[in-house]
């Protein structure tokens, strides 16, 4: 499989990473003059090559048209239009390339009110509902990580379209655009919780919820040391486990698991008894049990995790201590192809590695 990313931010690189740890050729077009990367930008890993092309010069668009000639697919995140004004657009990469599949990566997606406005990873999902639903009652939703919308909602929904667009294509020799919207993604991944509002199942109102940390058996509590304990028994079997570890299966308030009016009750007395030892005493204390109870990790920590050692989740990769690839496979393994940091090669070069003619347009 033979990508063409167009460089850019966010989630388009990520969607390539994954692709590239997969097996995929990619190869990266940037500015002339590029600074070259670092070789702890992780997500720019497993390029192929890189190469620099003036995309506003028209020998520089030529070059570019000769490699999407012959890869499977093209990865842009820039603006709606801005291709198209580059001659690079979807029809010109179909003219060159019918089997070609054209994956856009934005955040509004290539029409709508919104499509030309700048925004972010927060913007995207303040629309679709999901950054309502976290954090405490009565204060602001937190600034989440971008993990909804720029990679959750962008890069993971790029990559699975691409894919299913690649399996068409080589079935039926036609090509497609995928338009992969952060916003359209992030809803989405909101498709449960809009389920269990059609259930009455789920309120508008923060931490007042099974999974929003309105539950006390579905929440973290801080511990004697300043660091967090994860709590998640919801299941009846694995919730017993909490009581009986916290001395609690006596205790007829917590008799009342699924009972709402008991849970701000429930809350205030687990966080008395976190707040009694350190997060280290608490894990050791659940270790191997399905109590559903494990410490808060940061990232300095979570890649010395006896079960990550085990399964290598983290790899002392080019430029460091980095998340390994996945997912896993049991016949063709990914891994780490190449470091960020590569020296720029000419298009040319990469021409003839993809020796095969480009196909003549239809």
């Amino acid at each position: 499989m033979r990508v063409v990313e167009f460089a850019g931010i966010g989630p388009g690189p990520f969607a390539c990473m994954l692709l590239g740890d997969m097996g995929a050729e990619v190869v990266r077009i940037e500015r002339p003059g590029s600074a070259l990367a670092d070789a702890r930008d992780y997500v720019g890993r497993s390029r192929s090559a890189v190469v620099q092309l003036d995309l506003k010069d028209q020998n520089g668009q030529r070059r570019a048209l000769e490699l999407v000639a012959r890869a499977d697919a093209v990865i842009e995140g820039f603006r709606p239009g801005v291709m198209e004004r580059l001659g690079l657009g979807p029809d010109a990469g179909l003219e060159v390339n019918p089997k070609l599949v054209y994956g856009r990566m934005t955040g509004w997606g290539q029409a709508g009110s919104l499509a030309t406005v700048a925004g972010h990873d927060l913007n995207y999902i303040s629309l679709t509902g999901s950054l309502a639903a976290m954090g405490c009652d009565g204060e602001p939703p937190p600034v989440p990580l971008n993990l909804v919308g720029d990679y959750g909602g962008g890069a993971l929904y790029l990559v699975v379209g691409l894919l299913a667009g690649i399996l068409s294509a080589r079935r039926t020799g036609k090509g497609q655009v995928v338009d992969a919207a952060m916003c359209d993604g992030a809803a989405s991944l909101m498709t449960h919780f809009f389920a269990l509002h059609a259930q009455d199942r789920w309120t508008s109102r923060r931490e007042d919820n099974l999974l929003d940390g309105g539950a006390p058996f579905y929440r973290t509590y801080l511990c004697a040391d300043g660091r967090s304990i994860a709590v998640g028994p919801i299941e009846s079997q694995f919730y017993s486990i909490l009581r009986a570890k916290l001395e609690l299966k006596e205790a007829p308030l917590f008799d009342r698991q699924n009972d709402k009016r008991a849970w701000p009750e429930m809350r205030a007395r687990l966080s008395e008894i976190f707040a009694t030892k350190a997060r280290d005493e608490w894990a050791a204390l659940f270790a191997r049990t399905d109590g559903c109870v494990t410490p808060v990790l940061d990232l300095t920590e979570a890649p010395a995790h006896a079960h990550f050692e085990a399964r290598r989740t983290f790899v002392d990769g080019p430029g460091g201590v980095q998340p390994a690839p996945a997912p896993r496979f049991s016949r063709t393994p990914s891994s780490i192809q190449n470091s960020p940091a590569m020296q720029p090669t000419d298009a040319q070069s990469v021409l003839r590695r993809w020796s095969i003619p480009a196909p003549n347009p239809s």
